[in-house]
């Protein structure tokens, strides 16, 4: 059983180093390339206030995650559901960077140092697609992703579309069919997986994440000053 994890975080800065702090954790499970549905997602309360270029990427007021659990009360529950899966992370140095920073406040060790194995996909790319932009939204450009509710960056939401493209890059590999001749020749064949054959699992949201989304609405309409587009839509 091959066991990975997409992952991603937002955070209230560039700069662990500096103090900025991890805000959101977003985690979607896929066993044998397969979604299984059992994702993981925190809102973090950072203990600091965000910088004001961070919000308008990720639009999580200081006001939204003041009343949410800090990193150190969810980190057995994060850890523990990485334990032993390949963990896969665009531009791995940086949520690295982040988390290991979070890690050494509680005294605990790097992030690599736990039960688990790192795949960047951003190295990845670059490898199949030199001198090209190879940033999420580019990727899922050249992949056909349907990026298009991302008009603000989530951790969540940016992990489940970093499975699909990761999907698209390697499509093929689990169908490799290598037949040995004499003389040591060999022919290999590629079969594009067709994904219209994943039954997508689909998850309610609770009474609670209902409430909690609609609280994020109600700071992004405030924050961009009545200037956001949904509210008309639904109208």
């Amino acid at each position: 059983m091959t066991r990975q994890i997409f992952f991603d975080t937002e955070t209230t800065g560039l700069n662990p180093e500096a103090g900025d702090r991890i805000i959101e954790i977003g985690c979607v499970e896929f066993v044998n390339r397969r979604p299984t549905g059992n994702n993981k997602h925190f809102y973090i309360n950072p203990e600091r206030a965000n910088h004001e270029d961070a919000v308008k990427i990720h639009g999580l007021t200081d006001e939204f995650l003041a009343d949410k659990p800090v990193f150190a009360a969810i980190v057995d529950e994060l850890m523990a559901y990485l334990e032993g899966a390949e963990v896969l992370i665009h531009n791995a140095s940086f949520d690295l960077g982040f988390m290991d920073a979070e890690l050494r406040r509680l005294g605990r060790p790097r992030f690599i140092e736990h039960r688990l194995t790192v795949t960047d996909t951003l190295l990845m790319a670059r490898e199949m697609y030199p001198g090209k932009s190879n940033s999420l939204d580019a990727l899922c450009r050249r992949l056909e992703v349907d990026n298009s509710n991302r008009s603000l960056h989530g951790a969540l939401l940016d992990a489940g579309l970093l499975a699909e493209v990761y999907i698209q890059m390697t499509r093929g590999q689990e169908s490799l069919v290598i037949e040995a001749e004499e003389g040591g020749t060999a022919e290999v064949q590629v079969s594009r997986i067709d994904l219209r054959q994943f039954t997508l699992p689909v998850l309610a949201a609770t009474e609670a994440e209902a409430v909690a989304h609609e609280q994020v609405l109600e700071e992004l309409d405030k924050s961009s000053k009545g200037k956001t587009l949904w509210r008309k839509l639904m109208a």
